[in-house]
């Protein structure tokens, strides 16, 4: 297992962000991580990556205990993640910005090997023309991409995604889907919480899903898809579920 987590609670005074949460991935797979507004998915993801300190609970990564190392640990032992709102330098070129994923990641490089992998990461995914534009130009969709190619320029094993089909067109959302496969390909492990169920549940090995920070369900996409309590708590209907694995 790349990752495993054991009844992981976080708590803000009163509330109970995520309640009890375990769950493994096995290396290899794309785990997609769903459910309503508020359900606790990001604040996961922040316990994952070190941002948040757990109230209880263990987080093993690569059989490692991470449980509440800082995020700068996470990114050397392998663990990189993107922004729901995009968070780019946008004093620095696009090259730039891929160039310190590379810099503080897994293989720690000085700035000139850290600039040929951003050399390569942007080929990878799109931004090539981009290079030497300040980021703060882009539009949505390639800071998106800008995002993705910053934590890929750690060298992660484990890539954590949040929400990187938001605000993309249909066609901006099938190139994603495309380049996210192609991670997978190279063998990096990804856990991706998306709101659009069509291409969250196609693209998934398995599923869990958060509702008020409990994880209510998780199984292979069918099986999430035609579980009620998600239907109820989520999808809305069965018919839509249907259809969420037809598209």
């Amino acid at each position: 297992m790349i990752l495993e987590l054991k009844n992981v609670t976080k708590q803000f005074g009163g509330l109970t962000a995520v309640d009890n949460v375990s769950f493994s991935l096995p290396k290899g797979q794309i785990l997609g991580l769903i459910g309503p507004n508020g359900a606790g998915k990001t604040t996961l993801f922040n316990c994952i990556s070190g941002v948040y300190s757990l109230t209880s609970g263990q987080v093993i990564f690569n059989q490692q205990d991470i449980t509440d190392c800082k995020p700068y640990h996470a990114a050397h032992l392998g663990l990189a993640r993107t922004h729901q709102i995009v968070r780019p330098l946008n004093e620095l070129t696009v090259r730039e910005n891929v160039t310190v994923g590379a810099c503080f990641g897994r293989e720690d490089h000085g700035l000139v090997e850290a600039t040929r992998i951003a050399d390569e990461i942007m080929e990878f995914v799109g931004l090539e023309e981009r290079a030497d534009v300040l980021a703060g130009s882009l539009n949505v969709a390639q800071k998106k991409r800008l995002e993705m190619a910053r934590a890929l320029a750690a060298r992660p094993y484990l890539l954590l995604l949040d929400e990187v089909l938001a605000g993309l067109n249909l066609s901006e959302v099938a190139e994603m889907l495309d380049t996210i496969y192609q991670i997978q390909e190279k063998g990096i492990s990804i856990i991706m919480i998306e709101h659009i169920m069509h291409a969250v549940m196609n693209v998934s090995d398995h599923v869990i899903v958060l509702n008020y920070g409990e994880l209510i369900a998780e199984g292979t996409p069918e099986a999430v898809a035609e579980n009620p309590q998600v239907i109820e708590a989520y999808l809305g209907s069965p018919e839509l579920a249907d259809k969420l694995l037809e598209d």
